[in-house]
């Protein structure tokens, strides 16, 4: 009872106000403000300036009490035009535009459609500022189009023309002049034909054609003398006076130019008899804005006063019903309370359980990597070194195709255990960038003719442009740097063919002692798809191309695109199909020949220890890797001692001295770990080199508390070997 009892007395207070407005406020009619507004469209034709204002004031008051925009703008582009008939430009720019905003409000297309072309005339003839007359224009052209008022189009057409003209761009404007010749006779008539010949005379006098300009303007003056358009006809005899002066004819000119000032001072004296009429009304124009928008101000005030009115009586009763709400769901919340804890304790605890079984997950994916690539890493080992062997003993073989494919397919191979092993370190975050001196120049020529075999394969050449100014020595991780260029050109050399692959560095700026370096590698083959570029840095991801099956595990692009964020940079591509694609990434190297020097001599490498006198024992249970590290070691002129385990190590070393150890880690009976341990412990230094196909980074913690030296990843390179190995013999 209650609330009818409110709402009883919202719609009293409401029809109290509404009937108090109404009361105050009274109303013209559509059909009387129409009479007003077309009352004060005539005075305007009649140069009653005064008499128009006043009647358009009038009419404009009624029509922002009525809501009327379309009234509204109707007034507005009259208030307008008899400012612009004025020479008050500026005045009448503005109250074009209040019309223009209020016609558009009731989609006025008509009306929008003339208000656009009156402001293309001012600006273009009034205020000479050509280019954004035209933009009226244009707006003009739409709204006749629009509406299909073709008579519009015509006019409108013939002012861009002039427009155009006037400012020497003939060419813009012969469009509109063709359409206007086109259509004159349809659309023209006696108070366009003289501004036409004109036009048609100031082209063909740009053109050249002096014949057909000369027959033009004189039609243009006959017409222009024939119809009551002075202002034309003054047009005429100016352009005329131009023509005939640029041809050399002085004389006619001159008579033409006197005859263009004769019609001007004429039009110009008849504005000066118009405007002296409206001597009593210019006071009153200078206070008509004002009264414009004190009469909106006082329309915005009472709808304001209602809304108030009325927002109040809503809240009331909003409030009351919110309450009420409020009440219902205090108590439904304080039941749901109980049930919400319970279940969120739930949710919490299946979190956990996920988390948990999330992290176990992660750890058993890095395991498998790990234990895969380590068994795939001891066959390939003996694979790649077999295949070495053959080739250096049997010289006859060197250009055997079976070798050659069997030597690819391992390194193939192993460069797919690389790639896998290479991501997962990234995404478990195990790799940390290394501050190395090294020469962009010399590591960019390694990965040059490392993929020279490749580049054969397919007939490219790789082509290396350094910046003359990126420093001989940066500092930074050249190895991860190197991965990056090594997987970019290998890249762009397996989808090139015939063709050139262009690695270029670039130096673009220097910040303190940071050189930062825009790398570009750029093929001219068969190019990406747009649509799969952005694919291509995804893991695992091959893009077919033309049905043909390029090799390759689809992570090459992904581990550039994640050592490059491991450098703070990322990659872009350009390509086209068949046309060829342009990867391009930016990394900022330190530059510091004093941090350079310190770097360089703390290599410590003494190659005085003769190879001769050099004692290794290999610590390798399988019999493939024991065979060829012992004749990768004996190449080199070492002395080669093997044992099958930890056991059998300890015990030669009781008997015989050695100089270097290398100790296999995953070994039956006793691992290299525990193995280094018991020799340790014996009081025997002699340098350890764990030889073995798990990854560095995953043993190294371990090894160094065993008391191993170094660590060298199978297959390994002989070079390096022989390096390690001479250099901690030289140290021990």
């Amino acid at each position: 009872m209650y609330l009818n009892r409110i709402v009883l007395l919202f719609v009293v207070l409401t029809v109290f106000f509404d009937n108090n407005i109404l009361a105050q406020t009274i109303t013209f009619s559509k059909k009387e403000i129409t009479v007003l507004t077309d009352q004060a469209s005539q005075y305007l034709k009649e140069t009653n300036f005064s008499k128009s204002l006043e009647i358009s004031k009038m009419a404009l008051h009624e029509a922002i009490l009525a809501n009327d925009f379309s009234s509204i703008a109707i007034s507005y582009n009259t208030i307008a035009a008899n400012y612009a008939e004025l020479a008050q430009f500026e005045k009448a720019i503005f109250f074009y535009n209040k019309a223009l905003i209020n016609a558009k409000k009731v989609e006025f297309d008509t009306l929008s459609n003339k208000i656009y072309n009156n402001l293309g005339n001012i600006y273009c003839f009034e205020k000479k500022q050509y280019l954004k007359g035209i933009a009226y224009y244009q707006n003009s052209l739409k709204y006749s189009q629009k509406i299909a008022d073709t008579n519009q189009i015509f006019m409108t057409k013939l002012n861009i023309t002039w427009a155009y003209f006037d400012i020497k761009n003939f060419e813009k404007g012969y469009d509109s002049l063709k359409y206007i010749n086109n259509h004159k006779s349809k659309k023209g008539d006696d108070s366009s034909f003289a501004a036409i010949s004109m036009l048609n005379a100031m082209y063909y006098a740009h053109e050249g054609n002096k014949e057909k300009a000369n027959a033009f303007f004189l039609k243009a003056i006959k017409l222009g003398n024939e119809t009551d358009q002075k202002s034309d006809l003054s047009f005429a005899h100016l352009e005329y006076s131009k023509f005939l002066i640029g041809n050399g004819d002085f004389k006619n000119g001159y008579l033409n130019l006197s005859k263009y000032n004769e019609i001007t001072d004429a039009l110009y004296s008849k504005d000066k008899i118009d405007q002296a009429n409206s001597v009593g009304v210019n006071l009153e124009l200078e206070d008509y804005k004002r009264e414009i928008d004190k009469f909106e101000a006082e329309k915005k005030a009472n709808l304001i006063l209602l809304g108030k009115s009325k927002t109040i009586l809503f809240l009331f009763l909003a409030i009351s019903v919110i309450l009420l709400l409020l009440i219902y769901s205090l108590f439904k919340n304080n039941n749901l309370k109980k049930k919400s804890n319970a279940d969120l304790s739930h949710s919490n605890k299946q979190l956990l359980i996920a988390i948990e079984k999330a992290e176990v997950a992660s750890k058993l994916k890095s395991q498998f990597v790990s234990t895969v690539s380590h068994e795939l890493r001891t066959p390939l080992y003996g694979v790649v070194g077999i295949t070495n062997i053959l080739a250096e003993e049997h010289k006859e073989l060197a250009n055997s195709p079976y070798l050659s494919s069997l030597k690819f397919s391992a390194r193939y191979l192993l460069s797919l255990v690389n790639d896998i092993l290479q991501i997962n370190k990234i995404e478990d975050k195990r790799i940390v960038l290394e501050n190395l001196t090294f020469n962009l120049l010399d590591e960019i020529n390694l990965v040059k003719n490392s993929l020279s075999f490749l580049a054969k394969q397919n007939n490219n050449s790789i082509v290396v442009n350094i910046d003359p100014d990126i420093p001989d020595y940066l500092i930074g991780d050249k190895l991860r740097f190197s991965q990056i260029i090594m997987n970019l050109v290998s890249n762009a050399l397996k989808f090139t063919s015939n063709g050139e692959v262009s690695i270029s560095a670039n130096l673009i700026k220097t910040v303190h002692k940071t050189y930062f370096i825009a790398f570009i590698i750029a093929d001219n083959g068969i190019g990406i798809a747009a649509e799969d570029q952005e694919k291509i840095f995804d893991k695992f991801v091959q893009i077919r191309r033309k049905e043909t099956d390029y090799q390759g595990t689809g992570l090459g692009l992904s581990i550039v695109k994640q050592l490059l964020e491991l450098f703070d940079s990322s990659i872009s591509v350009e390509s086209s199909i068949n046309k060829g694609s342009i990867f391009k990434f930016v990394i900022g190297f330190e530059y510091n020949p004093e941090k350079t020097i310190d770097i360089i001599n703390s290599i410590q490498v003494n190659l005085s220890h003769s190879p001769n006198t050099v004692n290794v024992l290999v610590v390798e249970d399988n019999r493939i890797n024991q065979l060829v590290t012992k004749k990768t070691i004996e190449k080199n002129n070492f002395k080669c001692s093997v044992v099958d385990n930890g056991y059998a190590a300890i015990e030669i070393l009781e008997k015989e001295y050695f100089d270097i150890i290398l100790m296999d880690i995953n070994m039956p009976l006793i691992n290299g770990f525990d193995t280094t341990r018991k020799i340790r412990s014996k009081g025997i230094i002699t340098p350890i080199v764990a030889l073995t196909a798990f990854d560095k980074a995953e043993i190294t913690e371990e090894a160094i508390s065993a008391g191993i030296n170094d660590i060298i990843m199978k297959p390994f390179d002989a070079i390096k070997l022989v390096d390690m190995i001479t250099i901690l013999i030289s140290k021990n």
